[in-house]
């Protein structure tokens, strides 16, 4: 499946989930509703994927949770927040690329319009 067409899936899935609820609700009720669609839509996923962190070889007693990591490619964020800050960026970016997945969705849900809380990033191949 092409890039495009996961992200197309999460995407679709999200406008829906967002169409259904509106923004205003926590994080927990939008990840929760996210599971949901994403299976009733057949998508291969799994939820809080552990990221474990690597230095020299050696794995570290620290662990990331991605939200969601779908058709175990593109990891996707979800947010429910008065507005994306750099932080978000960064946090997403840290995990695609201790994951070594190349390719990111960062979601916030509590816009009015979906489609202004979306952002797609790409890890370069120097990152």
């Amino acid at each position: 499946m092409r890039d495009t067409d996961i992200t197309g899936l999460v995407i679709g899935a999200a406008i829906e989930v967002h169409r259904e609820l509106g923004p205003g609700l926590l994080e927990a009720v939008y990840h929760a509703c996210m599971v949901r669609e994403l299976r009733d839509r057949g998508v291969s996923f799994v939820a809080q994927h552990q990221v474990p962190v690597i230095y020299k070889g050696n794995p570290l007693e620290l662990n990331y949770r991605v939200d969601l990591l779908v058709e175990d490619h593109v990891v996707v964020e979800l947010k429910a927040v008065h507005a994306l800050d750099a932080v978000h960026l960064a946090q997403v970016l840290t995990y695609m690329k201790l994951a070594r997945r190349p390719l990111g969705l960062l979601l916030n849900f509590n816009v009015p319009v979906l489609k202004d809380g979306i952002r797609r990033l790409i890890l370069s191949a120097a990152a």
